[in-house]
This record gives C-alpha cells, sequence and structure tokens, in this order.
C-alpha cells in the first residue's frame, strides 16, 4: 500500500463540547468502589485519562461525522459535487441500516455519482478508509474522497455506569468494565485529492499492515459498553505493533530517530509509555490528548494530526508516521509528508 499519487487536501475536527471529569465518574461510583476497596484513581492516576468530552443533546453518529466533513470540504476548497468517494469509518453508527455514511452523504448534497460505505475495523478503520480510498485515487478512478469519523460515546457512558453502580457487581465485572469509561466522544475528517490537484499539499506516502487475530476476543464493544482484557490487549498489542514497526523499517524506510512526528491511536498513558519504549520513539515526538480527551477510537489519529497542524508544529517537508491499532487485533503504520 505505497501511493505516488495522493494528497491530503483538506483536514479537520470536531472537539465535543461537555467536559466529564474523572472525578465526577469517581463520585457517581463511590458506593462501589468503597464496597469493592478501591481507594486509588484509576481513570486518572493509572489511565491518564482525566476528562473526556460529550456531545450535547441527541447527536448521532452521522451528525458529528457531517460537522466534520464540511469543515473538511471548506478547508480544501472543494465544492461536494467533486467527491467520488465517501467513506464512513466511525464505530459508532446510528443504525445497523442504513449505512452511516449514506446519511452523512445525504446531509452533505454529494452527487449520486459517489460512491459511500462505512469500514468497521475498530480503531483502525480511519487509516483503513485512508488507503482504500488512496487505491481508487492512484488508479484514477477518482480525483477526491472524502474519509469521515464521528464517535458519541454519550450511550455506553450513561450504560456503564449504571451497571457499576449496582450492588451485585465483582470486582472482575468493573475491571472489565472499566476501558469504556476511558472513551470519548468527537469527530474527523479528511479529503484526499489526486496530487496534481492539490500542488503543495501533504502527501500520503501509504503504508503496511500486520494482523494477529488469534486475539480477537480482548476487546469486545457494542454502542452501550464494552468488555475488555486491558492486560492481554496491551500485551499482545505491543507485540503486534513491534511487528508492524520492524515492517515499516524494511518497506518505508523508516529510523526512529528521521521521523519528526508521531502520531499514535490515543489510549492511555499505560500504553502510551509502553508503545514509545517499544519503538524506541522519543516521546516529545507523541503528542497525546487522552487525558483530557480520552480515547476517540479511529478518530483520535486523524483528530491529532490535525491538532498537530493548527499548534503549527507540522512543517514543509516533516515527516509524519501515523501509527494505528485496533481490537481483532489490527495494526497499520503509514506515513504522510508534510
Amino acid at each position: 500500500m505505497l501511493f505516488q499519487h495522493v494528497a491530503i487536501a483538506g483536514l479537520a475536527h470536531i472537539d465535543a463540547p461537555r467536559r466529564l471529569s474523572s472525578d465526577e465518574i469517581n463520585a457517581r461510583l463511590k458506593p462501589t468502589l468503597d464496597r469493592l476497596g478501591i481507594k486509588i484513581d484509576v481513570l486518572g492516576d493509572i489511565a491518564g485519562v482525566h476528562a473526556r468530552r460529550l456531545w450535547d443533546g441527541d447527536v448521532q453518529a452521522s451528525d458529528a461525522a457531517t460537522l466534520a466533513g464540511v469543515k473538511a470540504l471548506a478547508d480544501a476548497g472543494v465544492e461536494p459535487e467533486r467527491v467520488g468517494l465517501l467513506v464512513n469509518t466511525s464505530v459508532s453508527r446510528d443504525y445497523l441500516e442504513p449505512s452511516t455514511a449514506s446519511i452523512v452523504s445525504g446531509n452533505l448534497g454529494l452527487p449520486d455519482t459517489c460512491q459511500n460505505f462505512d469500514v468497521a475495523n475498530a480503531c483502525l478503520a480511519f487509516i483503513n478508509g485512508m488507503d482504500i480510498a488512496s487505491r481508487m485515487i492512484e488508479r484514477g478512478e477518482i480525483e477526491y474522497a472524502l474519509v469521515v469519523d464521528g464517535e458519541t460515546a454519550n450511550l455506553a457512558y450513561e450504560k456503564t455506569i449504571e451497571r457499576l453502580a449496582r450492588e451485585d457487581i465483582t470486582e472482575a465485572d468493573f475491571r472489565n468494565e472499566l476501558a469504556t469509561l476511558t472513551l470519548g466522544s468527537g469527530a474527523a475528517a479528511m479529503v484526499l485529492a489526486r496530487a496534481e490537484l492539490a500542488p503543495g499539499a501533504p502527501r500520503y506516502k501509504g503504508g503496511v499492515t500486520r494482523a494477529a487475530t488469534e486475539w480477537n476476543k480482548l476487546c469486545r464493544g457494542n454502542l452501550d459498553g464494552m468488555i475488555t482484557d486491558t492486560r492481554m490487549l496491551l500485551i499482545e498489542g505491543i507485540k503486534l505493533a513491534t511487528k508492524t514497526f520492524e515492517v515499516a523499517k524494511q518497506k518505508l524506510g523508516w529510523v526512529a530517530g528521521e521521523l519528526d512526528e508521531f502520531v499514535i491511536h490515543q489510549v492511555s498513558k499505560v500504553h502510551t509509555a509502553a508503545f514509545t519504549k517499544a519503538m524506541g520513539i522519543d516521546p516529545k515526538k507523541v503528542m497525546t490528548i487522552f487525558s483530557e480527551h480520552g480515547n476517540i477510537g479511529p478518530a483520535s489519529v486523524p483528530i491529532v494530526l490535525s491538532k498537530l497542524r493548527e499548534m503549527g508544529r507540522l512543517k514543509k517537508g516533516s515527516r509524519v508516521a501515523l501509527l494505528g491499532i485496533g481490537s481483532g487485533l489490527n495494526c497499520s503504520m503509514a506515513e504522510v509528508e508534510w
């Protein structure tokens, strides 16, 4: 998956407006924490997630993705009628059917010639969507593609806190559901284009992917909650990431010290420390947002990339590594040349 003719013409993110602190969650779960004898702040002190964002009102995944899509198209200066492909990559979804992509497409007024569909692959889906779109652009099938993601964690929080507040919840139950309380809401979108149509724009170089699907039972989620074996997910996730990073060194010519920024999936303080240590990455090159935004699923990588640009950290010629891993287990690593 290496590309010669793909550029990032537009990029945008939307932060959900309502801040929910870990202190607020701990206060609501205090009876359970006291009964189980849990005295440490697992969310804040261990995971490093002190807050996360939620939407106000009844915001659907398509609503959030639409907001980001509008912003990305404006950033690219591309009219909706020129988009040849829309890929929605949200874990969250409005319905089982129709596809969330079809709703976003309708909201944006995309043409009847624009193919649209959902791609679901846990927290890795946005990078998967970029690859699918880039292949079509590289082959000359389309000129522009829009990849969107809108995550809504509101329902998961409401239902998970309700369950964990019950008097029959065990320590094992609490441990298995805790990762749900690190999730966050937000949205991101990216316009990919044939490079000659976006001169001077960052180039998407493509990347590599590896799988360890024998570990598909470590994290299983529905819209109202998630059960996670956090210990084994960390151990096997790092093993897979290390393997994928070695492939990236061979196929992409990566040397950790020569890359300028590492945009990694936002999970926790523990995960980030283990990840950077295993790959030999300078932590100063890794911007994290999980402390205030939590784990925003597949939207987290493009959101961090967008925030880096907003902060002025991405200079012309910067080599940016995108590092994603998702339940399943699957891992992708890709490069953007700014």
